[in-house]
């Protein structure tokens, strides 16, 4: 089952003022935004305002799969604690916003939880550009939105308005109506704030980056090998996957049926991963690529080998490999340096290929391992402190600039 999470939030000018919300609907997978709502809705309380941009959010997200799991994420507690049952709703205004919400989705398909301010960032903008957008006459539409550009819970927007720039911070007074608004948080802020644009050149420039590529990271099911730990590298006997590991395949391949923002499927050479990446690609009506650099690391003398028998039988090689990643594996395998290398290479290739699209890697641990630490910029080290499991997804989006963001690490919760 496809998975959201829908952000929102709504602010006045005044309590009650000029009120605009804003909402955005994000993959839970992939971290992609997919949907934006924004709305300039004339003189409301905050409260209101907050209403409305959740009544958006959740149905956009229904719009794009009414059959979805959501998340809902916002700033207010007196949204999350009233539409989860919590705290009653004795506010007239609210009443039929609350219902209204409610029907959207069944409940046991819908959870709410708070967020950190600072973590709302990418709704907060819609809102205060709906709000602009209100102040001029117009309405707001999305060749406006500069929130697109927000990584899911940064804690500051990429790319600020040059509207803004003169634009105070507005008073969200508290509301006293039916005692309700004392137990907000958000109604008892002193002022709304409003982001300045990032310079146009220097450490902080933000140009119009686009949407970013995104790999969407498997490893392949299990094989025979991978319940016993044993090495299983690129140099070994290319096992194919068990009864386990092909169960594995099909049940990731109905998950990322149901989320349905793969566009296309990029496959290691090795047997495993072709066979995992075919369950998936058959679901999904794609082709499988086979990129060679996505294979996994050539283990030499060790492939097949359990830890503990290369710890018995080439201590000293063992420990020289565990303390340098330029060491290689006895018989001349492969280095983790070498490894990487030719991971930032095929990477760079890759982006290149699939610039604003949604592609799913279907390779092994050592790789993936290391587009995520080249992605954080986490030394060699880190690959030891990671696990991956088989069949599990991770996913890293990259954006024009360079920049890269891990979106996912390791999520098993479609085998469950």
């Amino acid at each position: 089952m496809r998975e959201f999470i829908v952000e929102a939030d709504g602010g006045s000018r005044g309590n009650p003022g000029p009120a605009g919300y804003g909402a955005v609907v994000i993959d839970a997978v992939t971290g992609e935004t997919l949907a934006e709502r924004a709305e300039y809705i004339g003189i409301a309380t905050n409260n209101v305002a907050e209403y409305r941009g959740l009544v958006a959010g959740l149905r956009a997200a229904h719009e794009l799969d009414p059959a979805a799991r959501v998340r809902v994420r916002m700033d207010s507690k007196l949204v999350v604690e009233q539409m989860s049952g919590r705290w009653k709703i004795k506010h007239p205004d609210m009443k039929p916003l609350a219902a209204e919400a409610a029907r959207v989705f069944p409940p046991d398909r819908i959870t709410y939880e708070w967020m950190p301010r600072e973590q709302n960032k990418h709704a907060d903008r819609l809102a205060n550009e709906a709000m602009d957008a209100g102040r001029r006459g117009e309405q707001w539409s999305p060749s406006a939105s500069t929130a697109e550009l927000l990584t899911p819970g940064s804690a500051a927007p990429l790319q600020g308005r040059e509207e803004l720039r003169d634009q105070p911070p507005q008073p969200r007074t508290p509301t006293t109506s039916g005692g309700e608004a004392a137990k907000s948080e958000d109604d008892a802020r002193a002022a709304r704030n409003v982001a300045t644009p990032a310079p146009s050149t220097g450490w902080g420039a933000t140009p119009d980056m686009g949407a970013p590529t995104t790999f969407v990271l498997l490893r392949h099911g299990e094989t025979p090998l991978t319940p016993q730990k044993r090495f299983s590298g690129s140099g070994g006997t290319d096992p194919s996957l068990s009864d386990v590991g092909r169960e594995q395949a099909e049940r990731v391949a109905a998950a990322l049926a149901a989320r349905g923002t793969v566009q296309a499927i990029v496959a290691s050479p090795l047997t495993r991963t072709r066979q995992t990446a075919a369950a998936v690609a058959a679901r999904l009506g794609l082709d499988v690529a086979i990129e060679d650099g996505l294979r996994e690391t050539d283990f030499g003398a060790w492939e097949g080998l359990t830890f503990a028998e290369v710890q018995e039988r080439y201590p000293e090689d063992l420990k020289t490999w565990l303390a340098s990643p330029k060491a290689e594996p006895t018989g001349g395998g492969e280095s983790f340096a070498a490894t990487a290398r030719r991971i930032a290479t095929t990477r760079d290739k890759l982006i290149a290929s699939y610039a604003g699209r949604t592609v799913l890697l279907v390779s092994h641990v050592t790789p993936i391992k290391s587009l995520v630490r080249l992605a954080i910029g986490a030394p060699p080290e880190s690959l030891y402190r990671m696990e991956l499991s088989a069949a599990s997804l991770s996913a890293v989006a990259y954006y024009a600039d360079g920049n890269a963001s891990l979106r996912l690490f390791n999520d098993t919760s479609h085998l469950r």
